[in-house]
């Protein structure tokens, strides 16, 4: 009887993974085609006369109250030109990003055919890691002084959790995150539940959009913080329902396990200095999987549906 039962299950693996190579093969057909713009080095070799050129073919990047004089001395500035060197060492080539992002955007077409290949451009922005990545309908700028290396000598005053996602294997997913943001329609993230499902869309989202990323990457952990989510996935969820916290609107709640953080905060010494942050998103990841899995539902939809509603008819249930 085990043997059966070891022999079903490998069948449908098989089946199950001839299916998404399948899938994959059909949205590579695809084949979007990219140029990235690298602004930032044209901007590092702009010259007086070159400012007027530049200005007209990238207007989003220089703010009329600005002279070209100030431009100019800006580029020439000695913390700028610092930028502009270790940006180009790091980014010698972008050879494999681009292709991660052209893969990316075939992933985007295949689920939303209204979807339109818009124009990639690489800036520095003075180290704004929060706004590393920015997105429009028709312009993405990627801001590559943010991805020089976890341990680069310019993060040293930022916070550990977060220089972890400072490196250029983040990109794609950085960029899959902005996308998600435009497409989850969820006007109301009042309680706990809301803010977990809010972000088990964002990361299904990107399951589909980046699977060539790994899924500690696509929720940005290191593989040994995945393991232990799993590892403890029933007892989270147990923590969460025993103490009522899924329908509770306390504005601690987010801080404690949704938002970035070293670690989530249970208030338990034993658990908090060893679990990763952000455990609220990953139980609502794992909610919104389950979700898809038992209903025959759309991505667009599931990017709509009301977050009770998702949790209602997910049949979830943690791991043992």
């Amino acid at each position: 009887m085990k043997f059966l039962l070891v022999l079903a299950s490998l069948f449908v693996l098989v089946v199950s993974c001839k299916k998404e190579s399948q899938l994959e093969l059909e949205i590579a057909k695809l084949n979007t085609d990219i140029e990235v713009e690298r602004f930032d080095r044209l901007f590092a070799s702009v010259t007086t006369d070159g400012i007027e050129q530049l200005k007209r073919t990238y207007p989003f990047m220089f703010s009329v109250k600005y002279s070209d004089d100030f431009w100019l001395a800006k580029k020439e500035d000695s913390l700028q030109q610092l930028l502009f060197k270790e940006v180009n060492e790091v980014f010698s080539t972008f050879e494999e990003i681009e292709i991660d992002i052209e893969s990316m955007f075939n992933h985007l077409k295949y689920y939303d055919p209204t979807f339109h290949t818009p124009r990639v451009i690489t800036v520095t922005n003075d180290v704004d890691y929060r706004n590393r990545v920015i997105v429009t309908d028709t312009i993405v700028l990627i801001a590559l002084d943010s991805y020089l290396g976890n341990n680069h000598e310019f993060y040293g005053s930022i916070p550990q959790y977060i220089r972890t996602d400072l490196n250029k294997e983040q990109i794609t997913v950085d960029l899959a995150t902005k996308y998600a943001e435009k497409y989850i329609f969820q006007p109301q993230r009042k309680s706990l539940l809301d803010e977990m499902i809010y972000f088990g869309k964002q990361l299904y989202f990107k399951d589909l959009v980046i699977p060539f990323r790994s899924e500690a990457q696509r929720i940005s952990y290191a593989q040994e913080a995945l393991d232990w989510a799993r590892a403890n996935e029933s007892y989270i969820w147990r923590y969460f329902v025993e103490r009522e916290l899924l329908f509770s609107t306390d504005s601690k709640l987010p801080g404690r396990f949704i938002n970035p953080a070293p670690f989530s905060k249970f208030y338990l010494e034993e658990i908090d200095t060893e679990s990763p942050g952000r455990l609220g998103q990953y139980i609502g990841w794992q909610i919104v999987r389950a979700y898809m899995e038992n209903n025959e539902v759309a991505l667009r939809d599931m990017l709509n549906e009301n977050p009770q509603d998702i949790f209602n008819n997910s049949k979830f249930k943690p791991r043992k």
